[in-house]
């Protein structure tokens, strides 16, 4: 209905913010970039456009234009709260850590009581090799937002930074029981458990998170790295062929099978999923990922001429 809107009122920038919408709804984000982008173009004075075209921005890991669409967001509108936490984490992201300090405290003189920025606060300090100050803040957190189950995640976090493994775990066991259906929650686990080499805790959390969301791309993936790092191939193998199953057109999903193959010497299927995971990689115009893919085929045919 949108579409045949815009047939009929190409000038329309809401139109075009209802087709990002849409399509934002469905992960669709690159879809969702060029709506929004065409509504800004409209209306370049409305925040809450900059905002959702950040937001787009932001899903498909494209930080500099996520941050440049936040600060617009901010300018036009200075207490529009959202953008500063948006603004702030992806700022972190790129590791410029003391404008997405600012940006955290922004938030908090519009929102003094906001549990998010606290949260994220205590993040950003946990990425800075904080873990004291970061319980701190994530303390006060769940003091403002006690059923919030991602806090004690990151509470858990902390711990384990500071090797305390009890109270990093006792702290998942409080995040899964206050949000015991969501999958993101326990995927967040597992990457946090698999990055301090628990990798058994890691991969039941993520098999939890593929349970509870078959189509969590993510914990797919991440089940079949477990078993890479491990260098147990067959089940890498079989964890990513589920993962191609809800992301047949993921060139990462083709990269990781072709490497879960090699490590099998089954190096014409390999070969095979390398030159899908190039194409793939092509259409996006990713000429890294591109020579990447490249590399690891000459590999190949060097170790095995036939």
């Amino acid at each position: 209905m949108y579409q045949q809107a815009a047939q009929l009122d190409a000038d329309n920038p809401r139109i075009f913010s209802g087709i990002g919408f849409l399509q934002a709804s469905q992960g669709n984000y690159r879809e969702a970039v060029t709506a929004y982008q065409r509504a800004v173009a409209l209306d370049p004075k409305n925040a809450d456009f900059y905002y959702a075209l950040g937001y787009s921005w932001a899903n498909l890991g494209n930080n500099s234009e996520a941050i440049a669409a936040y600060l617009k967001t901010t300018q036009l509108n200075p207490r529009h709260l959202n953008a500063f936490l948006g603004l702030g984490a992806m700022l972190a992201r790129d590791g410029q850590y003391s404008s997405a300090l600012k940006a955290y405290r922004q938030a908090l003189v519009l929102d003094p009581r906001n549990a998010r920025a606290y949260e994220l606060m205590g993040v950003l300090q946990i990425q800075q090799d904080n873990p004291t100050e970061a319980l701190k803040l994530l303390q006060r957190a769940a003091q403002l937002s006690p059923r919030q189950g991602s806090i004690f995640v990151n509470q858990g976090a902390a711990w384990l930074a500071l090797g305390d493994l009890a109270k990093g775990l006792e702290a998942f066991k409080r995040a899964a029981l206050l949000e015991p259906r969501n999958a993101d929650l326990q995927l967040q686990i597992g990457k946090i458990l698999r990055a301090k080499g628990r990798s058994d805790e890691a991969l039941k959390a993520f098999e939890r998170a593929a349970s509870l969301n078959p189509r969590l791309i993510d914990a797919q993936a991440a089940i079949g790295d477990v078993y890479m790092d491990r260098q147990d191939y067959l089940l890498a193998v079989i964890a990513y062929r589920q993962y191609l199953a809800v992301a047949p057109n993921d060139p990462e999903a083709y990269l990781k099978m072709g490497k879960a193959l090699q490590g099998r010497s089954r190096n014409t299927e390999a070969i095979v999923a390398f030159e899908q995971a190039k194409k793939l990689y092509q259409q996006q115009g990713n000429t890294q990922k591109v020579q990447e893919v490249d590399a690891l085929i000459l590999q190949i045919r060097k170790a095995d001429p036939k």
